[in-house]
């Protein structure tokens, strides 16, 4: 998990833990705090689709003319 998403993270949990008071909002707000939590911890960043630097120019004429339409 990146670094900001484990520091958002904690911030999350923090504010869940400042609204335990009993009063319906305070009740939502802490709600959507801990699915954004769950969310967060779900996360999977996509896998790299390339694994080299290399440039695949029979791949650029295509893209060109589909891009020229």
């Amino acid at each position: 998990m990146p670094p900001t998403y484990v520091l958002a993270r904690d911030h999350l949990e923090r504010a869940a833990v400042i609204l335990q008071g009993g009063d319906d909002r305070s009740l939502q707000l802490r709600n959507i705090i801990e699915r954004t939590i769950s969310l967060i911890e779900e996360f999977e960043p996509a896998a790299p689709t390339r694994t080299d630097n290399v440039v695949d120019f029979t791949a650029y004429p295509a893209a060109r003319i589909a891009w020229a339409r």
